[in-house]
């Protein structure tokens, strides 16, 4: 298969925003942007958008380590939203971004309303050209239950949010919760522009020599290949909520060939999340790429927005799997 693409059948626009193609470097992958581009081969033109890392109000040094566990097809991660306030991220971050080559998105993070509020507020005035939730932080005014976990909750976010920006606002989706499409709908409701489905979903290591919990933080959230299956079927019950709205989403979890970002797609994705597979392969993106175009080529395909929600539905019953 050749690695030549045709741009003009990838690129799309999302949440009215152009995108060179339909490849998102997600949030706590690249940084701020700027890392990936140190390694040689590797080009932002690749990414029709990057998710700039978690940004909480105040510097944040994280949690203790160990903080990154490879699992068996996958990577537990405990970072704590390590990072050095909106401040610097704005007045010292930003302004070194090249935004001719791609579009950034700005990662909000908090531990109450009025942290979400002041943070928005300050991407708002900022050149980032869009917004993202990241609405599976502990409520600490709450007893720390995550606010992506409860419909009400998620939906406060997202309305405190937009009522201080006109950017468009992308609501990460958590997969640890009862009925995501039901929270999908409160947060289309309180004004969000598109998903991010999925994060990551929690899990545990342990080292069985020591008794011990291998991840400092003792848990930490799981991503990579091993979670596709879940993100996929996320994916496809947002979508069946979103479609009627026209709100897009990123599809992500475990997507490091053309084939998974085919599924994302068919799933009823409009764009889709590259993010552990760029620690197998930092240059995947062209890869991927090259395979979306190949497969389009196959089955008489104009243009990659085609794909979207194409996938077909076995008849019959649907609920329990066993």
């Amino acid at each position: 298969m050749s690695e030549a693409r045709d741009d003009s059948r990838l690129s799309l626009e999302f949440c009215g925003l152009h995108f060179n193609t339909p490849l998102v470097l997600l949030s706590g992958c690249v940084g701020f942007g700027e890392e990936y581009t140190r390694v040689a081969g590797f080009s932002n033109r690749d990414a029709g958008a990057v998710c700039l890392k978690g940004t909480t109000g105040a510097a944040r040094p994280g949690n203790p380590p160990h903080r990154v566990y490879e699992t068996p097809e996958g990577m537990l991660n405990a970072i704590g939203l390590q990072n050095p306030g909106v401040e610097q991220v704005v007045g010292g971050i930003l302004p070194g971004l090249d935004y001719d080559e791609t579009r950034f998105i700005a990662n909000v993070s908090g531990s109450t309303i009025e942290e979400y509020i002041a943070v928005t507020r300050a991407f708002d005035d900022s050149p980032v050209d869009a917004i993202e939730i990241n609405i599976s932080c502990p409520n600490v005014k709450e007893g720390g239950v995550a606010f992506g976990n409860d419909p009400d909750m998620s939906a406060r976010v997202v309305e405190a949010c937009r009522s201080v920006t006109q950017k468009p606002l992308i609501t990460k989706l958590s997969p640890n919760q009862t009925d995501i499409a039901e929270n999908a709908r409160r947060c289309i409701e309180a004004g969000t522009d598109g998903f991010a489905v999925i994060n990551t979903l929690m899990g545990m290591a342990v080292d069985a020599e020591s008794g011990r919990a291998v991840i400092g933080n003792n848990q930490g959230g799981l991503s990579g290949p091993a979670i596709k299956p879940v993100a996929l079927l996320k994916v496809h019950q947002v979508h069946q909520v979103a479609k009627a709205h026209g709100i897009p989403i990123i599809g992500q979890g475990g997507v490091t060939r053309a084939e998974d970002a085919l599924e994302f797609l068919l799933a009823g994705a409009s764009t889709v999340g590259v993010g552990t597979g760029l620690f197998y392969d930092p240059l995947c993106l062209p890869k991927i790429l090259a395979g979306i175009n190949d497969y389009m080529d196959r089955h008489g395909i104009g243009h990659v927005s085609e794909l979207t929600g194409r996938l077909q539905l076995n008849e019959g019953f649907s609920g329990c799997g066993a």
